[in-house]
């Protein structure tokens, strides 16, 4: 296995699981909701870094040399197929699969072009359980550890998952207006509509036409708030609130790390923030 200590790389953000012991699998997962499934799988028994560093969008990443070294000397890449970080993938394609994992394989999905699919705990949960098995495979002495925090996390995410069902069951609204198409999967999965005023790319540009068409929709159906994230400017949503008469509110699609917290804590704050926004009981 290799002993790349990766954390150290510039570019890279540590993950949590640096008490590893020598020799452990060194693991590169490509942003913060892999490395979350990769440290709660793994545990002390891997070196788990993040790719995208914090505050940086994703979507934008490019490789440095350093990356490309720590992604050539890691047992396991963990990333997101589909052309969500096209680098990334362009790298990966000429490494041996049984040191890659495209979580997206094996997952059944609505097949729309929105990549946020860790936003479904449901989801998710199947992604810690692709981790857990190819954890197994690179480093079979802990297989037992693996399968039981693996089976842990799961639960953790299905009991999630019956929070956010119980709390939007009943709502005043069932509208969302967000910043971009980030919640497709989230809204799919409590019956929620979202209404985006940019499509998926969270840096295209909404055409005068898309905006006043937002805006309408948000008069005609009195919807009180419209969302932003915290890495892409709100601008936007601001003018079509005051514009409006409507307020904004931040709604995460955990595509970095948290300001404190993990994502069952981020994905709490974004309950919290549906629940007053769409008036739930």
């Amino acid at each position: 296995m290799a002993a790349v200590a990766v954390a150290s790389l510039s570019g890279c953000a540590a993950g949590g699981s640096t008490n590893a012991p020598r020799g452990a699998p060194a693991v590169v997962a490509a942003f913060y909701p892999l490395v979350f499934a990769a440290e709660g799988v793994g545990g002390t028994f891997v070196h788990v870094d993040n790719l995208t560093a914090p505050g940086v969008e994703p979507h934008d990443l490019e490789l440095s040399a350093d990356q490309v070294r720590a992604l050539s000397n890691a047992d396991l890449v963990i990333y997101l197929g589909g052309g969500f970080q096209p680098a990334l993938e362009d790298f990966v394609s000429g490494l041996d699969a049984t040191r890659k994992l495209d979580v997206l394989e094996g997952l059944e999905l609505t097949g729309d072009d929105d990549p946020h699919v860790w936003l479904d705990p449901t989801i998710m949960a199947g992604i810690v359980q692709r981790v857990a098995a190819r954890l197994t495979d690179i480093d079979p002495h802990h297989t037992t550890t693996y399968e039981r925090n693996g089976s842990q996390l799961a639960r953790e995410l299905a009991g999630l998952d019956e929070l956010f069902a119980a709390r939007l069951a009943r709502c005043a609204t069932r509208d969302i207006v967000t910043s971009h198409a980030a919640f497709g999967y989230m809204a799919e999965r409590y019956d929620l509509e979202q209404i985006s005023i940019s499509g998926i790319d969270p840096e295209a540009e909404p055409s005068p036409g898309r905006l006043a068409e937002v805006a309408r929709f948000v008069r005609d159906h009195d919807v009180e708030t419209i969302f932003f994230e915290e890495l892409v400017s709100p601008d936007v949503a601001e003018t079509i609130a005051e514009e409006a008469g409507a307020e904004t509110a931040m709604l995460s699609p955990l595509e970095s790390a948290p300001a404190s917290g993990d994502y069952s804590d981020a994905m709490k704050a974004n309950l919290a923030a549906l629940i007053e926004a769409l008036g739930c009981e």
